[in-house]
């Protein structure tokens, strides 16, 4: 006797949430939140609207998902640069990630975090909110790496870890928005590295 599948009404056999996830992330990331219409993400996801709000909420809510889905995925070298031993390890590190996620040929090019709601409008706003929060995260996670790195002796005593982190999330917000207009992964490496060159910033 064959067993079906357990799941919210509407969800079609062989649904895959992982895999469906996966997709509306790519979408947003392309197309932007109010770009991504319900049409484009449940085409690409491959389910009804019915499944989309049983399994992920609403666009909204599929949206906050997607995100989290990037920073653990994509975006996942900013964890991994936060734990270098030294902050301009740290440093390269994170710039060098920015560069490489934002040109990788396989993804969408630029930043989910930056792209998602650089045209966004009144209907936008609590996407723009959540990225602005996403973003100024980051820039926190950067301070306190600093902050500690400094305690440490390895950066200057005076530095101002909030000035340093603001420098490199500026910079790779820019290198972002530059890989989505086209940009050359090898011209965005020689920004990263410039941005380098005079460590710690003054």
């Amino acid at each position: 006797m064959e067993t079906r599948q357990k799941g919210p009404i509407g969800r079609p056999r062989g649904f895959d949430a992982d895999e469906a996830l996966e997709k509306a992330m790519r979408i947003f990331w392309e197309q932007g939140y109010e770009g991504a219409s319900l049409t484009d993400l449940t085409s690409a996801m491959g389910i009804t609207r019915t499944s989309m709000y049983a399994a992920f909420g609403n666009k909204e809510d599929l949206f906050r998902k997607a995100l989290q889905r990037y920073e653990e995925g994509p975006a996942a070298y900013v964890a991994r640069a936060l734990r270098k031993p030294t902050a301009r390890e740290v440093a390269t590190a994170f710039l060098n990630g920015a560069v490489h996620t934002t040109t990788r040929p396989d993804c969408p090019s630029g930043c989910l975090g930056v792209q998602g709601s650089l045209a966004s409008g009144e209907t936008g706003r609590a996407a723009r909110d959540l990225l602005a929060d996403w973003r100024n995260g980051g820039v926190d996670q950067l301070r306190d790496r600093f902050r500690q790195a400094v305690d440490d002796g390895d950066l200057p005593p005076g530095t101002d870890p909030l000035h340093i982190a603001r420098y490199l999330m500026t910079f790779a917000n820019g290198i972002s928005v530059q890989a989505a207009g086209g940009a050359a992964r090898e011209d965005l490496q020689r920004v990263a590295d410039t941005a380098l060159r005079n460590w710690p910033p003054a």
